[in-house]
């Protein structure tokens, strides 16, 4: 028995380890098989904008999933069915999905921003749908233009036209200019976001103004009339200017003597003692008048302190008597020659008129800019784009005070030859390029000009074309 027992233990050593391999096998299957993006979501949302099978799904730039598959549902909506990594997976209760855009220029370069919701919230099982109120559908840049009507688009048009004609001549200066663009986006931008979180008040203000338009509206007559006055006593005032100044300069030697007046008013009021003694029945008749008349003195209280506070106020340049007397000399400014600077000049409105009339090329010349402009906006946001087959770049060498070895080391260019590094990848002076010169020439519609006159140097492309 003893022997026999000896004999089996290789039997049973042979089927343990049988028994262990088929359990790898299984777990390798399982692993290699179910694994990678078992994990799916459905996103419903309005549009599908432009996804294809095979765009990207990322979170915070990082790739974590596919788009598998896009289905329109019996209510109209486009379902995106969406294929997760299962490092990424599960995702949380109050996640987002934002369809976006890698550049404005390209059809299938859409690709899926996930925001996930907070690592504590519940998970999202495998096969959810993901609602349209959790999902946002780019803009493209032809809705925008479809918001204009026609005259809007040609007058646009036509401001552009102007910007390039502005500009004629003057690159340097424009390009100065353009550096201010973006703080006055970013304000801009600030100042949106301020009236979207206040939008209750703004919708407030715009029924208010329009309640304000409509009761000026119909007052016109009344106004038109007012005006007309206000115009008839400035122009008296100005033409009596001198009688106005004497006047104000005369006012302190009245005050003084009108002291003395004063004081010696107050013997005329003691010998009046018997007349308002004698006028007290009268008085007492007067107490329903005086008491019918003390409600809308009380009402005109507050007008009576506005209207004052408007005609004289302490400071400079804030009441009705300062603007009195800023109208000649606004007026002669505006329609009259002056002498300034020791020379005769034209009036602010010719000289505002003919401005306006020399910046006409200047817009002109600025408008075959506007797609390298709009170009230039799309890379300050972006640093790549994607297609239905992956994501590429456009890619040029900067160089400096260091460049590559052929092993790939940064290493210090000697002093003595920086210039003949940088003259071999680089040209200076180019400042003359036409529309669209910053782009290689691929089908020949680059560089752009609309007229043969048109004052750019065609021949500063990219180095190397």
């Amino acid at each position: 028995m003893l022997h026999a027992g000896v004999a089996q233990v290789p039997v049973i050593r042979r089927t343990v380890a049988l028994a262990a391999v088929l359990v790898a096998a299984v777990v390798v299957a399982v692993v290699l098989l179910g694994g990678g993006e078992g994990y799916e979501l459905k996103l419903r949302t309005q549009s599908a904008s432009q996804l294809v099978k095979g765009n990207l799904v990322q979170v915070a730039g990082q790739e974590v999933g596919k788009v598998k598959e896009i289905r329109l549902t019996d209510d109209g909506m486009a379902e995106v069915r969406v294929a997760i990594h299962d490092d990424y997976a599960p995702l949380r209760r109050g996640t987002r999905a934002v369809i976006r855009q890698a550049s404005l220029s390209g059809i299938a370069n859409r690709y899926i921003d996930l925001q996930q919701g907070a690592m504590t919230g519940k998970t999202i099982p495998n096969g959810a749908v993901l609602p349209a109120s959790d999902t946002e559908s780019v803009v493209d840049i032809d809705q925008l233009f479809n918001i204009f009507d026609p005259e809007t688009r040609r007058n646009t048009r036509r401001v552009i036209a102007g910007f390039a004609e502005m500009t004629s001549g003057r690159e340097q200066e424009a390009n100065r200019a353009l550096r201010y663009l973006n703080p006055v986006l970013s304000a801009s931008e600030r100042l949106f976001g301020e009236l979207g979180r206040n939008d209750d008040l703004l919708e407030r203000f715009v029924v208010e103004s329009s309640r304000l338009v409509t009761d000026v509206a119909d007052k016109r007559e009344d106004l038109a009339g007012l005006v007309q006055n206000f115009g008839a006593v400035s122009t008296a005032l100005a033409s009596r200017d001198t009688e106005l100044r004497e006047a104000v300069n005369r006012l302190p030697t009245f005050l003084r003597k009108a002291n003395t007046t004063f004081v010696n008013l107050r013997a005329t009021l003691e010998d009046l003692d018997p007349l308002v003694e004698a006028s007290r029945p009268v008085v007492r008749d007067l107490r329903p008048l005086l008491r019918d008349l003390r409600p809308l003195a009380r009402d005109s209280a507050p007008t009576f302190r506005s209207l004052a506070g408007a005609i004289r106020k302490p400071g400079s340049d804030n009441d009705l008597v300062e603007l009195m007397q800023a109208q000649p000399a606004l007026a002669r400014a505006a329609t009259q020659p002056v002498e300034a600077n020791g020379e005769r000049r034209r009036a602010a409105f010719p000289e505002l008129a003919e401005a306006l009339r020399e910046s006409t090329p200047q817009l002109a010349y600025f408008r075959p800019y506007a797609p390298d402009l709009i170009g230039w906006f799309d890379d300050f946001s972006t640093s790549g784009s994607f297609d239905a087959i992956g994501n590429f770049s456009r890619a040029g060498l900067a160089f400096s005070a260091f460049t590559f070895t052929p092993g790939l080391n940064l290493v210090p260019v000697p002093p003595e030859l920086r210039d003949d590094v940088l003259a071999a990848g680089a040209e200076l002076g180019r400042n003359n390029r036409c529309p669209g010169s910053v782009e290689r020439n691929v089908d020949g519609s680059n560089p752009y000009r609309d007229t043969a006159d048109f004052n750019c140097d065609p021949s500063q492309v990219p180095v190397g074309e």
